[in-house]
């Protein structure tokens, strides 16, 4: 195996399908079923010019599910490529629209990652990353198409600028596009303590 070259039984993504292939021999899922579950249905790679540019993944799956209630989505910011990479992106997606079928809840599963260091960009460089992202995703947001959370190196400030960005686009105010945002933008009184996030 050559440097740097991640073992086959380590890419989160062959793990996250051979789960599913185990799960579906013993449910015995139909093959139109057995598809729809199992392969995303959209994927962006883009680049954002902020800093240095920063590379976006996204992955929408299981659409098929979400027909009355759209997807559930994290929006992810890390510096290592190994938590925005698409196969992670893929695999979060996927497992979203998985749990969700488990428990007949109809909603797919989204993720989108942004190859970055939170950390080490200003607040300025934060906000153009966020409203540019929603911005040339907008048409795949909404609250009956897909609903970004907070995840990995986001809060609730990055949800109130996708929001903005979000409502601005469509001319009214939003609050329902996305979950994770601040109270007073109508936010849910102790999400943070529930769920330990920022």
């Amino acid at each position: 195996m050559s440097q740097g070259t991640v073992p086959e039984e380590m890419n989160v993504y062959q793990n996250a399908e051979a789960r599913f292939e185990e799960a579906a021999r013993k449910l015995g899922l139909e093959q139109g079923i057995y598809k729809y579950l199992k392969y995303p249905d959209k994927e962006v790679t883009m680049y954002i010019p902020v800093g240095n540019g920063q590379r976006v993944t996204g992955s929408v799956h299981g659409l098929s599910r979400a027909a009355l209630d759209g997807t559930r989505t994290g929006q992810r910011r890390n510096p290592l490529c190994s938590g925005c990479e698409s196969d992670e992106v893929r695999a979060l997606a996927a497992w979203m629209t998985w749990k969700c079928a488990v428990v007949d809840i109809p909603f797919g599963g989204a993720k989108g990652g942004v190859i970055c260091d939170p950390n080490k960009m200003s607040r300025g460089e934060q906000e153009r990353l966020t409203r540019r992202y929603t911005a040339e995703l907008s048409s795949w947001l909404g609250p009956e198409r897909d609903v970004p959370a907070p995840d990995v190196g986001t809060n609730e400030q990055t949800m109130a600028w996708v929001m903005d960005t979000y409502s601005m686009h469509v001319g009214q105010a939003t609050t329902a596009v996305v979950t994770g945002k601040p109270i007073e933008l109508g936010g849910s009184r102790g999400r943070k303590e529930a769920t330990a996030a920022e």
